[in-house]
């Protein structure tokens, strides 16, 4: 393959010496030889040379393209992985904070269906009302979303069951009552809705 490379090389400079002297620079008024007429004076083996090194670098040509488009490839999947982990990393940071919050909200809201009947208390219990939905306005604005639950059928990614309850309503399996609700940010659940299923 040296060896080769060798005499394809000193049968280039011959044959491009050739081309040059079958080509003369064009002047004033002078036409340009075609490249053809250049090739007239060529040898076969000449010939045969200039073919071996066109085809030599129209494949050395296709495996640069080839490389290319692998890189190409690499790059796009490495930003495609790298917006799904910065994602991840956003909903897991923000999770933790939420988490905090749906607490509050479970309180809020556990207040709220105590309501006192009076008027004094009604005034109160609006203004709880009020930060509630503060509260839950505030974490839908973060992405967080509630879990679908009531009358679905059973999922243990998204539910937790805490027992059976007998409800003509509902085919067996489905989730009959929820006794919290359960919130998911994106993908990822922050916390499953607890339940009870139909028997």
């Amino acid at each position: 393959m040296k060896y080769l490379k060798m005499a394809s090389r000193l049968s280039h400079q011959k044959v491009t010496l050739h081309l040059r002297r079958a080509m003369p620079p064009r002047g004033e008024g002078t036409e340009s030889p075609s490249f053809s007429d250049a090739l007239v004076g060529l040898t076969q083996e000449e010939y045969d040379l200039l073919q071996l090194e066109l085809e030599n670098a129209r494949a050395e040509a296709q495996i640069h393209r080839d490389n290319y488009q692998r890189a190409l490839a690499d790059y796009q999947n490495l930003k495609r992985r790298v917006e799904v982990e910065r994602n991840e990393m956003h909903q897991t940071a923000i999770g933790s904070v939420v988490k905090g919050f749906l607490e509050i909200g479970d309180d809020l809201e556990r207040a709220l269906k105590n309501r006192p009947t009076s008027d004094a208390g009604k005034a109160w219990a609006d203004g709880i009302e009020l930060v509630f939905r503060k509260v839950m306005n505030k974490l839908e604005a973060q992405g967080v979303k509630s879990i679908e639950a009531e009358g679905q059928m059973f999922d243990p990614h998204f539910h937790e069951a805490i027992g059976e309850v007998e409800d003509d309503r509902y085919e067996s399996g489905q989730v009959a009552e929820v006794l919290a609700p359960g919130y998911r940010i994106g993908e990822r659940v922050l916390r499953p809705a607890i339940v009870r299923v139909a028997a």
